[in-house]
């Protein structure tokens, strides 16, 4: 992808307005927040520092765009956790995962379902379309769009709000800053809102990135690289506290871990400091029990004891993973079945139900999904998406304080919180 930053600044003078609503950051959240303003016959200006509009759109999901989620209700809030599903739970009531796909689908973006993960596509499996039809929306409904232009303050201006741009300033009763996060930042999410809101008296929760691989230094699992488990259960432990739980595919990489497992957990490496770090276990046969894989892998040493150990361990596992556990664990993949101790047969089948390894952190903000950390929820009001601090300001989107899992959760919670400001602007 061609870096967005390294767009040249349009050097027109802005539209003359007057208007009603400036919504900085045509991302996800922005257009849609400008399209629902302008359908409510608002005078809206939206401005994006990119060439294009929702570049991260047209990046998501591998260019595929998993836009939503099937989760509705108290499942849907669950999966970002007591704080921010109760932040969240009056914007996702307007706006719920079955509406979208139902406006998504009048705007010509037919939707597909995966229903072993919950995850949303659009039929196509194009992003474009995707953010085609955002754009579309905003537009058609009478948003002005201007690209290639970024903002670089936004101040108090009397009773009105004040947005600088190297095109010239423009002044609104209302400014919805839907600029994004840190994550990516190769699709111009710098962090450039959480500076504009730190000015205007907002607190920000330290941001870290999220939805990230892991990095695990250990040379026999990066030996792995390219396996990828369609099952498996990944735990975060703290001073015996579980603080995360998801089973989720995991995959296998040259740095470490990837995948919806994984990632969904990896913000627990970068809240909490190096020393404090937590611990990550993976459980490669989540389906059974312990004691059914016990048994299992006795069963099979006692019908092939010539047979080479690694080939017995339950589960049908790629031959380098089971090699790989058993050197772990130090038993020789070669040895034959039947030489291999009680006390060997109790740590390979620890290592397939618990297999614990050290993360030494992630791969940061240039392959991060989402950032965790954001402008202070208590701080915005939930069912508009208003600062409680700055009249006429409202924060949406990823530069808040919201993140959830992998899965059309993030997307879900764009559009909803833009929604909630697009009607209340």
């Amino acid at each position: 992808m061609t870096d967005p930053e390294a767009a040249p600044v349009a050097v027109a003078p802005l539209p003359a307005g007057p208007f009603d609503v400036v919504v900085v950051g045509a991302g996800a959240a922005g257009l849609w927040c400008a399209g629902t303003a302008a359908l409510r016959g608002r005078r809206v200006l939206l401005l994006e520092k990119n060439r294009r509009p929702g570049v991260k759109v047209l990046a998501s999901g591998g260019g595929h765009c998993n836009v939503t989620t099937t989760l509705e209700g108290p499942a849907l809030l669950d999966a970002f956790g007591r704080e921010q599903g109760r932040f969240l739970a009056a914007s996702m009531r307007r706006l719920p995962p079955s509406e979208l796909r139902r406006r998504l689908d009048a705007l010509g973006v037919a939707t597909d379902v995966e229903p072993a993960l919950e995850k949303v596509w659009p039929l196509s499996r194009r992003a474009r379309d995707v953010a085609d039809a955002l754009v579309a929306r905003a537009v058609r409904a009478g948003a002005r769009l201007e690209t290639a232009t970024p903002v670089v303050d936004v101040a108090r201006d009397g009773a009105a709000l004040r947005v600088r741009t190297p095109r010239g300033d423009v002044v609104a009763p209302s400014v919805v800053l839907a600029v994004g996060g840190c994550s990516y930042p190769k699709t111009g999410t710098t962090g450039d809102g959480y500076a504009f809101a730190q000015a205007l008296g907002h607190t920000v929760v330290r941001c870290v990135p999220a939805l990230v691989p892991l990095v695990v230094e250990t040379p026999w699992v990066r030996a792995l690289a390219g396996i990828a488990l369609g099952d498996a259960r990944v735990t975060v432990v703290r001073d015996g506290k579980l603080l995360a739980d998801r089973r989720r595919p995991t995959l296998f990489t040259h740095t470490g871990l990837s995948g919806p497992g994984p990632m969904d957990v990896s913000r627990w490496f970068e809240v909490l400091p190096p020393w404090h770090r937590p611990t990550l276990a993976i459980d490669l046969l989540p389906a059974r029990g312990e004691e059914d894989v016990r048994r299992a892998l006795l069963d099979a040493i006692t019908r092939a004891p010539a047979e080479r150990v690694a080939r017995l361990l339950p589960g049908a596992l790629p031959a380098r993973l089971a090699e790989g556990l058993c050197t772990h664990v130090g038993v020789d993949p070669e040895r034959r079945a039947a030489e291999t101790s009680k006390a060997d047969r109790h740590a390979l089948v620890q290592a397939l139900k618990r297999l614990t390894l050290p993360v030494a952190g992630t791969r940061g903000f240039d392959f991060a999904e989402v950032t965790a950390g954001g402008v202070a929820l208590p701080e915005v009001e939930p069912t508009t998406m208003a600062s409680r601090l700055v009249p006429g300001l409202s924060v949406v989107g990823e530069l808040l304080d919201v993140d959830g899992p992998i899965g059309g959760f993030n997307f879900q919670a764009a559009f909803a919180t833009g929604e909630a400001a697009g009607l209340a602007v």
